[in-house]
């Protein structure tokens, strides 16, 4: 499906056509524009950065890219090709063909699930707003670019299905999206973790991973949706959000090879030696893991959920690869799950599968996130180092479901508020150590040059050299 670059709104959904479409989403540019000014990247708006943009929905290829002006970027509404006589895949009606508009009784619970999932997207632009001053390269400083614009991208996929299917409820939600601001006491952003400042690279780089992946999941259930414009407009935000993911999972890759460089020629683990050369000790870099991987556990809701029932029976909002699944109705099927017990230790009970969506889902994540864990663990091995990266387990830190507030160690076994409170700075980052992370957050701009405590690249972008002027300075 070819996208129109012609219009001032490029798209492949024939806005032209609708013009009164056309005229209210051009009535919200100019504010998304002012907001992008305002909150976006501060310090480079206008520099020129090596972007690339999205002039296709083929998977093959999709994408240019170029030098441009980050307000200058082609920000658009693309949706994936539509699928001929595509069926539901789940749920009460499976089998039944798609909807091509919102069914009455479904409009509340797609709004919400729409909203919810727009409010994350300029959120993350607004948490990494000032990481440009200290960025570690210029290579680095490019995919932070690419990153914001294509988060600024799926706010615009979002808008475009609340002004497109949901009337002046959806034009009034899609003038809130840039009324919150994360962070805000007053009007902060939907969900807890998008408030939270990502002042420095090391979280920047987990956010991507860990963060950014929940994010995925979250597309892939809704590119289930029996709503057939959700489904195909979140299957085109996939493509974008491999990218952020990877940002992660390199850019911590790269961090821990550095440490390992630096362990080894000085030939020690002693995180106090490791912090007086100038990298991030692997003792800090878990405590980070652990934070922001148990910050991502409550994004999935509770264990046991009505909510998720419903939306799965309805064909709202469905399972990730829901293909590989053997029952797709899940009408009576029970599935079984840790809970606490009321002597204060752990059971396995047994809820309904319908009711357990949420932890199908994050079993799911988890698994996921151990991909990249493995391979830092593989390099920590590899360099004669006996450390071992761990996940927290999924009772850390909780604030919903069955282990909210019920307080546990990283490994998930039960301890007092007062022994947390004693080992919180073993379980989680403690004062000194972001001041520590934050004395080595240093702009470095000179093209091919980087920060000590990363390593550079193994390549650059797009074939490009990793010494390149990705973002011009002059």
């Amino acid at each position: 499906m070819a996208i129109n670059y012609q219009e001032r709104i490029p798209n492949n959904v024939d806005l032209g056509n609708d013009r009164r479409l056309q005229r209210a989403l051009e009535h919200w540019q100019p504010r998304f524009i002012d907001w992008w000014q305002e909150l976006g990247p501060e310090g480079f708006q206008m520099r020129d950065v090596y972007l690339r943009t999205a002039t296709s929905v083929d998977a093959k290829g999709w994408a240019t890219f170029g030098a441009v002006k980050m307000p200058d970027y082609r920000w658009g509404i693309f949706l994936a090709d539509q699928e001929k006589d595509r069926t539901i895949g789940f749920g009460d009606d499976f089998g039944k063909p798609v909807w091509q508009q919102v069914p009455g009784e479904h409009r509340s619970t797609l709004r919400r699930l729409i909203v919810t999932q727009g409010d994350t997207e300029p959120a993350s632009v607004e948490q990494q707003r000032l990481l440009g001053k200290t960025c570690p390269s210029l290579f680095d400083l490019r995919n932070l670019f690419q990153v914001n614009v294509e988060e600024g991208r799926h706010l615009w996929a979002m808008v475009y299905l609340l002004h497109a299917y949901f009337g002046r409820d959806g034009r009034e939600e899609a003038e809130d999206l840039l009324m919150r601001h994360s962070g805000s006491e007053d009007n902060p952003r939907i969900l807890g973790t998008f408030n939270e400042p990502i002042s420095e690279w090391l979280s920047f780089f987990m956010f991507t991973y860990f963060t950014d992946r929940d994010g995925k999941y979250q597309l892939k259930s809704l590119a289930e949706s029996s709503f057939d414009p959700l489904a195909r407009t979140c299957q085109f935000m996939l493509t974008e959000e491999a990218h952020h993911m990877y940002v992660g999972e390199t850019g911590i890759t790269r961090i821990i090879k550095r440490t390992l460089a630096k362990m080894a020629e000085l030939k020690t683990d002693d995180p106090a030696v490791l912090r007086k050369a100038g990298v991030i000790d692997l003792p800090t870099l878990q405590r980070f893991v652990n934070f922001w991987f148990s910050s991502c556990m409550d994004l999935f809701g509770a264990e046991v959920s009505s909510n998720a029932a419903i939306t799965f029976a309805t064909g709202v909002k469905g399972r990730p690869d829901e293909r590989v699944f053997e029952d797709h109705v899940e009408r009576d099927t029970v599935m079984e799950i840790e809970m606490p017990d009321d002597a204060g230790d752990i059971r396995l009970g047994e809820i309904t599968v319908r009711s357990g969506i949420n932890e199908q889902v994050r079993t799911a994540y988890i698994k996921d996130c151990m991909v990249g864990v493995i391979r830092w663990n593989r390099l920590i091995k590899k360099a004669g180092f006996e450390f071992t990266i761990e996940l927290p387990s999924s009772r850390f830190r909780r604030q919903i479901g069955f282990w909210a507030n019920i307080v546990t160690d990283p490994k998930g076994e039960f301890i007092s508020a007062e022994e947390f409170n004693r080992r919180h700075d073993e379980f989680l980052p403690s004062e000194s150590d972001r001041a520590y992370i934050h004395s080595l957050m240093q702009q470095v701009v000179e093209p091919g040059k980087m920060a000590g405590w990363i390593a550079a690249p193994d390549r650059g972008i797009n074939n490009m050299p990793t010494d390149y002027e990705y973002v011009h300075m002059s």
